[in-house]
Parts: C-alpha cells; structure tokens; sequence
C-alpha cells in the first residue's frame, strides 16, 4: 500500500533493553524516535509547528521559514518543508556536530552559519533579526506550546498504550516540549510516575542540552513539574550511546546515551519497576566524527561540539 511520507511521523517502537537490565524485577524501555522519517524526534514537532501556522493563516507554501537549531530541529524542518512545499533557513550556532551541515545540504536548506553563537539564544536572537529583515517566518519551538501539546497528543499517547505501568520517564530537557508534554500526560495514567530530566553538566554542550543554569531557560519548561534533574557529561553520554550499540545492537545517539546513563542511575534506587528512557536520535550522523573514541581518549575538545 503506497503512503505519504509525513503520516509515519510518531507511532515509533517502544523496546525493551533486556540484556542492560540492572536488577531482577527493574526493566528499562527505549522509545526509538530515530525511527521517526527524518531519523529523530523532531520530526513530531516539525510537522506540528508547521501545520499549526498554516492553521493559523500565517504561513502557505512558497513561503520561507527560519529557524534556530543545533542539528535534528533543522532536519526535521528540512523534510517537512521539501513535503509541503516550503523554503526552510536553518540558523546554526558555531560548532554544531559534524555530518549535520552535510545532512542539511542535501536537502538543500540555506545555512546560515552565526559564528558569534555560543548558544543556543543568540542563535534564536539571529534567527529572529533576520525574519524581520526578510520576511522569513519564525516558527519558535522554544516558545510555541505546540511543542508541548504534540507530545502529550502523540508521544505520551503512544507511551501509556505500549505500557500501561510507566514508573520513571527519563528525557532530556532541551526545549522542554518533550519532556513537559510526556510528563503530564503519563502523570494523567499514573500519578505516582517520576519525571526526571537530564542536562550536560555546566559548560558542557550536549546538543539542545545546555545546562539551563549555564544561560538560556526554556520558557516552555516548567522546572516544578520535574522530580528530578540529572547532570551527564559529554564522555559518559558517549560511552553510553556505544554501550546500548554493543550490548542491544541499538545504533542511538549522543544524547540517548545521556537518557540512558541517566536511567541507569535511576534503576539503582529502585527495587523494581518500568524505566522508559527517550532515545531522541539514532546515532548513524555522528559515526564520521568518531565521538566514542573521543570519549575513550577523554579528548577535551569533545566539550567543544553541539552533540545534540
């Protein structure tokens, strides 16, 4: 049966990492959003800020977008635009990981390259200068509550039909959505669920996961609604991501290994009980740069690249 690309946005797998299993009676799923058609989670929001504007009347194809991203928001954008017929401007902090700009240009976005960017603000600020100045329409995933309702309409949807019994959620925090519009729908199944969030620790830049003390708050992200926040390193994210490849023949990205190692740290305070752990990318456009050797030499520069 032939079918449109964007309608297998969502309804990804939620698997079992059976052989990381801590403890009898502790089990740890992986929704895998790099099955998502642009390979991450992003693609859930992509689509919705998109569709939202269109609603809106603010946007119709033809028309130029512009966004701030570090990697998989700008993919993500690049597929939907292609789909439905839109230009799309991808405003890039300097030292996004490798691969990405090569992603982005085979979908024949503009990059634009803002190398006084140390995060992920100033990039948004740019991002939001020249929309002015060229009548590009911003889609503000740091801002829009879109974000966050596409993910409690599709993504905690789909999780409290593959598993009724959630104990802890573990996502990243990046622009809030996920882990905000999940949390309150899984705490609408179960009330007792614990939402823990992660973040690199300070200085550190896991892609979208700049510690949110280190400069720029998500406005989405309500910090009183998490009950907990765990700080991962670049090199344990790294050495997480190679660890579920070789023992769960999961290839995952950086920041699934983050999630992952933040779940692990969760499971040895548990008895039992269900760990589901966002594995927001795969990891097949980080493989050029070799970052799970750079882990393993403890290269200083890896604290220098947006990995997620």
């Amino acid at each position: 049966m032939v079918t449109e690309l964007l309608d297998h946005v969502g309804s990804t797998p939620l698997v079992e990492l059976k052989r990381l299993q801590p403890r009898e009676g502790v089990r740890i799923f992986a929704k895998l959003e790099g099955q998502n058609p642009s390979g991450s989670v992003k693609d859930r929001i992509a689509l919705g800020l998109v569709r939202a504007a269109e609603a809106e009347g603010r946007i119709k194809p033809g028309d130029t977008l512009v966004e701030a991203s570090s990697g998989n928001t700008g993919i993500a954008l690049a597929m939907v635009g292609r789909r439905l017929g839109y230009e799309i401007n991808i405003v890039l902090p300097k030292s996004v990981a490798p691969s990405i700009t090569d992603v982005l240009e085979a979908y024949g976005v503009e990059t634009i390259f803002c190398d006084q960017c140390e995060d992920m603000k100033t990039a948004i600020d740019l991002a939001e200068r020249l929309a002015g100045k060229y009548g590009w329409t911003p889609l503000r995933q740091f801002w829009s509550r879109t974000n966050r309702d596409v993910h409690y309409t599709t993504t905690g949807v789909e999780l409290v039909q593959q598993l009724p019994q959630i104990d802890v959620f573990v996502a990243g925090i990046g622009t809030g959505g996920t882990i905000m519009g999940v949390g309150q729908r899984l705490r609408e199944a179960n009330p007792r669920v614990r939402v823990v969030g992660v973040e690199p620790k300070l200085g550190d830049r896991l892609q979208g996961l700049r510690h949110i003390d280190d400069g720029f708050r998500p406005p989405l992200l309500d910090l009183d609604q998490l009950d907990g926040r765990r700080m991962v390193d670049n090199a344990s994210a790294l050495r997480a991501a190679e660890q579920v490849i070789r023992v769960e023949g999961i290839n995952a990205g950086v920041s699934a290994g983050a999630t992952l190692h933040a779940a692990l740290k969760e499971a040895e305070k548990m008895e039992r009980g269900n760990i589901v752990v966002m594995f927001s990318d795969g990891g097949w456009k980080y493989l050029p740069a070799k970052p799970w050797q750079a882990a393993h030499d403890e290269d200083p520069r890896l604290d220098d690249v947006h990995w997620w």
